[in-house]
This record gives structure tokens, C-alpha cells and sequence, in this order.
């Protein structure tokens, strides 16, 4: 793309459909008389005295726990420098967007007109009462110290410099890392930072606080070294770092060192100068656009080196976005008052230690042609990783707690984890009841598709969290081959067994077996024998039939029906006339919402409506102790058309509510009277549900699969399942687009339910 269409690009993005990147939305209903008296006068005053009362129950009782400013002068924004405070609006509500895409955490970004410290900070200081906390960005130096040293004396909500110190966790957790590999301490090395602006000295006072020794320490700006006597350039920042040395410039200061740290321009640092460095350097060079060093020259002169810049296009780029919101997610998660040294290296560690553990199923998708694997271009978690929201707000909050910065205490953390993890995958605490129950019970579970990239990512999971003992079935080798590829912790034969799809000599007693469920329908013993060598599903279903595995899982690849097909033999089904149905589960904002039937029965007829409902409330019942609300969903709404669609769903609720009174069972009706309990009282007051309806009956597949379609993409509902119900054995068929996550429920589920059934025997 070029500058100017990529320019044209960027405009467009920032300008349609709507200016801007942020709006505000509320969080609570405003459709009545009621609602406004409540969330305006008179009910607003009741939440007024409460925290006039008690100022925690500002916490509780508005968004301010929530919420963070990030604040600019506009004084040195990105590489634009001093453009003032509303050219630097684009950037802020950037950085909002952020905050809440990668922690959900929400933000007002403030452009202030000041550049006076003492007339800023005031500013500043007086919007306490609206803030969690205060992101300070983009603030010229030495100005940007004076601010936040002042506001953090005499403010009692943290106060984080990001540009300072949101690189400084960055550029210290991957010098934690080179260092690890290098087998390197913090209090051997020789570090030389080039720069002695905000970041730099962030990034070395955070070093030393981890062991560096200051006199090991050599400091740069334009003028050269900073040593002990030097009066050009110098300020009470710069000083702290003056060192008795007879090194003037950068030439002198790199031999020997084991860290630079570049955090100045293009072109400070050579092959030359790189070529006299320590064993195994590691380079930061994290001037952007173009680094102090390009990466082809450094690694040119010294393929020892390890390297990183503040680049996406190169590994292991270091970029504050791992850091900022996280730290503030755990910050306000437990009240502190401000965000101390124990709480950065807390951060530090925590994003260091992800970066050694296994790629997620996420995070290898965006970053397809990159093998991401701890070593030398692997020091750092990428930006999309969404373990980060579980590991470093937990660091936080110990440390937090730890050094007496909290005035809250979190004292179930496993609970706490489960929440973070809610924030970036929402089917994490809806789930975990099954994950846990799965865990002590965990059941042999067989995937046809054992050699798919997906299903092993899925696999890590799986056998991290202990929900199954899997049976994979696929070639040895090539499952060997991608689990080194990918660099997962997996073990073949420890953590799960491989069936090898290409051992004929043991697909006898399978192919028998086939056939003799399937040879009274036209299958001759040759195209049986030749099904079972090829078809991995149809060799999953054997295994579970003949009891050599419990459940089975199928259909990352492929069509739906066909899996269907190739199982529906095999595994027979439980119901008369072999019924089966589908249920599908969308997490929504306010809750769950199951769905029936989008996968198995095209046009049912009034017996299988209520066979699907009944599978339905029994899944919602038994595998999630969930009570279900029950609507049958037509185009008619409580008797508005009298056509065989609408009869076929108010008999179908008739007949549902005299086989089972204890449930809440309605219908026909729309879908907006099913989900709007306000709504429905005004069209029929006689209605057998209370509440939003929780799980909706369809009448044929064609709306269930509009429906699940339009949910997925218009809400934030996320899908689990579908789960298919009716056959005497558990067997699952995923849909193509599933995550690792949606196989790692799935899986869950699966052994959950054989345990549960097993008890219920």
C-alpha cells in the first residue's frame, strides 16, 4: 500500500461512519418513567447519600472504579512532537481504545490547554473525584517528572506515566528474558542507554531497582556520556546518573557491555561499535520508526546478539500495550492508591514468565508466519496474547496487596483469575463449573482429527486443565512434527495417545464391527474396510461403540450432516425413530441464551419440537444447573396468525406444558416478546414464564440458523457448542470456525456429562 492511499485509509478509518473512535453508552435500561426516576431524581439521590456516607461505595455505586483518564498536553506526541492538545485528541481516544479492548476498561480522554507545571497539575489533581486512576501521556520532558511526582504526593488514585513507565516494564521484561537465555545477572551486566529522556530513565531506574549496579550503568544524550562532573545538558534527572568514568562517547561507553538500550534515533549505533560488545549482547534499540541500529546490521556484525526494537515487523518488539492496561486493571481491581516498584516488577515477571509457556491458539492465528517460540526472537508475549489479562493484573494485585498499596484485598485470587479471563473470553466462568466437575472426572475422549493445528493448540488446554485424557487419532510423525513446530509442552503417549490412522494391520476388528451395522444397508466388505482406513470419523464413532473411548469429538473439518452421516450408524440413537437435535449456547451480556435447532432437523414436525425442547431443558438443567425459561418462537405472537407454522408451535407449547408443569414453557410468540419481559406483559398478561426466556425453540433449521447467525455477528454473544443430543454414546461435531476455547468446552462438557451420567445409572 502506498503512503498516500494508506493516508487516505486512515483518514476514512478515523472519520466513517461516525467521527472518531470512542462513544459513550449506558450500562442500565432507560425506557420508562421508572428507569428515569432511577437513574435520574428522585432514585438518584439514594446512591448520593450512600457515598456521602462512605466514599467505597463510589465503587459500587458509579462507574469511577472503572474508569480511567488519560491526559495529554499534547507536548510531545509520538514521533509528532509538541502539535497541542486537540491535534493529539486522535491519539488519546486511541489509547482508550486500548484500555478497553485489551482489559475493559473505560476511559475519557482530556486534552488540557496548559503547559504550566503548577497550573497542570492543579487541573489535573481536581478530577480525582470522577477517576480510578490517571493514565498521563504524551507530556514533554522534564516536565512529565515534575507532573507525575506532584500528582502522586497528592493524589490518592494511581498516577502512571506511560511513556515512561509502561516502556520501562516492557523493555525490562525482555531484558529479564535475554538475560535468562544468555545466563546473565542483573548485577554482572554492563548497561549502556542511549537517551536520557523520560523513557530511558524510566527504563534504568526500574533496572537498577532489579539489580543492575548503577556504576555499572552509562548514561547518553547529545552531548555524550553523563559522568560525574559534566555541567552541559545536565538536569536533577540526568544527575542520579552521573558515574566516575573516562568515558565520553558512545564508542568508548559499548565496549565490553552487556545491554544497550536505545531510546533516541536512527543511526546512534554501528556494526562497529556492536562488534566490541560482551558475549551474547542483547540490542533494545527501540527508536521508532527507524531504530538506533537496524536489525540485518546488528545481527551482521554480531549473530550472537539478541535483538529488539519498538517495531511490529520485526520479533520481539516492545510495546507498551503489553503492559498499561493490565497494570491498571489490577491497580483498580484492588483500590491501590498509587502503583509502586513492587507492582512494576510484579509486571515485569509476569509478562517475562508468559512469554516461556506455550504460544495460545490466538495469538499463533494473527501471527501465522512467525514461529513464536521462547528463545532468542521470542522474549516477549505479543500484543493479542489474551493470557496477559489473567496473568499480570493477578501480579498486580499480590503485589499490590503485598506492599500495603490496596485498600481492597482479593482473598479468593483463583476467583479473581476466572474473572480476568471473563473479560477477554466470556464463556470462562459460565463454563467453569463443567471445566472443574470435567477435571476431577476427566473421560477418554477421541478426536477424529488429531492432526489439525487448531485441535492440538486445543489440546494444550485440554490437558493443562485436566478435562480429558485425549486419543488422538492421526499419523505419529506428523503430529510429532507440528507439536514441535507450534512448540507445544505436549508429550505423546503422557499426556495423550495417539491412534495411528495408517496401521492397517489393526483396523480389522474396526472395519468387522462397521459392517456389521452398515452391511444390511448396501455396504459391501470392501468399501467398509475401505471407509474405516479413510474416513477418521467413522473410525472415532467405532472406538467409542466398542467402548475403547468414552466420547468422541469430530468436525473441524468438513460439513455438519456429513459427520452426522458417516456417526448416525455407529452410535444410534436414543429416542424413537432415531430423533436427534442440536443446542446451541450464546453468551450473552445478560446471561446465557440457548438455541434450538440449527444443526440437525430441517422442517420438524409438532413431536419432534417437542423432543428438541425437551433435549434442550434437559441440557440446560443437567449440564449447567441453570432453571430454564421457555420459548417457543413463530412469527405469531400469542395467536396474531393461525397458519400451520404458527398451530404447529402453540401445540407444541400446550403439549410441553402438560408434560412438564414444573418448567416455565410459552409460546408461539416473537422473539422480542420471549427476551423483553416488559414487553410481553403488554401483549398477553397470562404468561406461563417469568423474565427474559433463556432458552428459544425454533420451528425449522432455516431460523435457527438465521438466528444464531444474526446473534453472533450483531451482539457480543460468544458460542459454545453446538452440542448434539439423543444418541446413546457422547458424540460432538464442531463447527469449522470454532476456537481452541470452543474445543476446550466442548471437551469439558463431553466428560462432564459421562460422568454424570455414570452416576445417574
Amino acid at each position: 500500500m502506498s503512503e498516500d492511499s494508506f493516508k487516505d485509509s486512515a483518514l476514512r478509518y478515523h472519520s466513517e461512519p461516525t467521527p472518531g473512535k470512542l462513544a459513550i453508552r449506558p450500562t442500565k435500561p432507560l425506557a420508562n418513567n421508572r428507569d428515569l426516576s432511577r437513574a435520574y431524581s428522585p432514585g438518584v439521590a439514594f446512591a448520593c447519600e450512600a457515598i456521602a456516607e462512605d466514599v467505597n461505595e463510589a465503587a459500587n455505586l458509579t462507574a469511577r472504579g472503572n474508569l480511567v483518564a488519560v491526559i495529554t498536553n499534547g507536548t510531545a506526541v509520538l514521533g509528532l512532537g509538541n502539535i497541542g492538545p486537540l491535534a493529539a485528541k486522535p491519539v488519546m481516544e486511541g489509547k482508550a481504545v486500548l484500555f478497553k479492548k485489551f482489559a475493559d476498561i473505560d476511559v475519557f480522554d482530556i486534552e488540557i490547554n496548559e503547559t504550566d507545571v503548577d497550573k497542570l497539575v492543579d487541573i489535573i489533581a481536581s478530577l480525582e473525584p470522577t477517576f480510578g486512576g490517571i493514565n498521563l501521556e504524551d507530556i514533554k520532558a522534564p516536565e512529565c517528572f515534575l507532573v507525575e511526582r506532584r500528582l502522586r504526593d497528592i493524589m490518592n488514585i494511581p498516577v502512571f506515566h506511560d511513556d515512561q513507565h509502561g516502556t520501562a516494564i516492557v523493555a525490562a521484561a525482555a531484558v529479564y528474558n535475554g538475560l535468562r537465555i544468555v545466563n546473565k545477572k542483573f548485577d554482572e551486566i554492563k548497561l549502556v542507554a542511549s537517551g536520557a529522556g523520560a523513557a530511558s530513565i524510566a527504563c534504568v531506574e526500574l533496572l537498577i531497582s532489579m539489580g543492575v549496579k548503577k556504576e555499572n550503568v552509562r548514561m547518553l544524550d547529545r552531548n555524550g556520556v553523563i559522568y560525574q562532573g559534566r555541567q552541559q545538558g545536565m538536569n536533577p534527572w540526568k544527575e542520579q546518573f552521573a558515574v566516575d568514568t573516562s568515558d565520553r562517547t558512545i564508542e568508548d561507553a559499548i565496549v565490553d557491555a552487556d545491554l544497550f538500550l536505545g531510546l533516541s534515533g536512527p543511526g546512534v549505533l554501528n556494526g562497529a561499535m556492536v562488534k566490541t560488545m560482551a558475549r551474547d549482547p542483547l540490542i533494545l534499540a527501540m527508536s521508532n520508526p527507524i531504530p538506533e541500529i537496524m536489525p540485518e546490521e546488528a545481527r551482521a556484525a554480531r549473530p550472537d546478539a539478541i535483538l529488539a526494537t519498538g517495531r511490529s515487523d520485526y520479533p520481539n518488539q516492545v510495546n507498551n500495550v503489553l503492559c498499561f492496561p493490565f497494570i491498571f486493571r489490577g491497580a483498580l481491581d484492588c483500590g491501590a492508591t498509587h502503583i509502586n516498584d513492587e507492582m512494576k516488577r510484579a509486571c515485569v515477571r509476569a509478562i517475562a514468565d508468559l512469554a516461556t509457556r506455550e504460544i495460545s491458539e490466538t495469538v499463533a492465528k494473527a501471527y501465522i508466519d512467525e514461529e513464536l517460540k521462547f528463545g532468542r526472537e521470542y522474549l516477549i508475549p505479543k500484543p493479542f496474547d489474551p493470557r496477559l489479562i489473567e496473568e499480570v493484573p493477578l501480579a498486580v494485585v499480590k503485589a499490590a496487596m503485598a506492599s500495603g498499596a490496596a485498600t481492597r484485598q482479593i482473598d479468593d485470587l483463583d476467583a479473581y483469575r476466572n474473572k480476568l479471563s471473563a473479560y477477554v473470553n466470556s464463556s470462562r466462568l459460565f463454563m467453569q463449573p463443567s471445566i472443574d466437575l470435567a477435571a476431577k472426572h476427566p473421560a477418554r475422549i477421541v478426536y477424529a482429527e488429531g492432526e489439525n493445528e487448531d485441535v492440538l493448540l486445543a489440546m494444550q488446554a485440554v490437558v493443562d486443565e485436566g478435562v480429558a485424557k485425549p486419543i488422538l487419532i492421526g499419523r505419529p510423525q506428523i503430529i510429532d512434527a507440528k507439536i514441535e513446530k507450534m512448540g507445544l509442552r505436549l508429550v505423546p503417549g503422557t499426556d495423550f495417545e495417539v491412534f495411528n490412522s495408517e496401521e492397517a494391520d489393526v483396523h480389522k476388528k474396526y472395519w468387522q464391527f462397521y459392517h456389521q451395522h452398515v452391511g444390511r444397508s448396501g455396504v459391501s466388505v470392501d468399501a467398509a474396510r475401505t471407509t474405516v482406513h479413510s474416513n477418521t470419523t467413522v473410525l472415532a464413532a467405532l472406538m467409542v461403540a466398542m467402548g475403547e473411548a468414552d466420547g468422541m469429538v469430530c468436525g473441524k473439518v468438513g460439513r455438519f450432516d456429513a459427520h452426522l452421516k458417516d456417526i448416525r450408524p455407529i452410535i444410534r440413537s436414543t429416542k424413537p425413530g432415531g430423533r436427534l437435535s442440536s443446542v446451541c449456547v450464546l453468551l450473552m451480556d445478560d446471561g446465557p441464551l440457548f438455541l434450538t435447532d440449527p444443526f440437525v432437523n430441517v422442517d420438524p414436525d409438532v413431536d419432534d419440537i417437542v423432543d428438541i425442547a425437551k433435549d434442550a431443558i434437559r441440557f440446560v438443567q443437567q449440564s449447567f444447573d441453570i432453571e430454564p425459561v421457555v420459548a417457543l418462537l413463530s412469527h405469531s405472537n400469542f395467536g396474531t396468525y393461525e397458519d400451520e407454522s404458527a398451530l404447529k408451535m402453540k401445540t407444541a407449547a400446550h403439549r410441553l406444558r402438560m408434560q412438564m408443569p414444573e418448567v416455565q414453557i410459552d409460546g408461539e410468540m416473537h422473539a422480542l416478546t420471549a427476551l423483553n419481559p416488559d414487553l410481553r406483559a403488554t401483549v398477553f398478561e397470562g404468561s406461563t414464564i417469568k423474565g427474559r426466556a433463556n432458552v428459544l425453540v425454533m420451528p425449522n433449521m432455516d431460523t435457527a440458523s438465521i438466528a444464531l447467525g444474526l446473534l453472533r455477528s450483531f451482539t457480543n454473544g460468544r458460542l459454545i457448542g453446538p452440542f448434539l443430543c439423543g444418541l446413546e454414546k457422547p458424540a460432538h461435531i464442531l463447527i469449522p470456525s470454532v476456537s481452541g476455547r470452543g474445543i476446550l468446552n466442548l471437551t469439558a462438557l463431553a466428560s462432564a456429562d459421562i460422568y454424570q451420567h455414570k452416576q445417574n445409572l
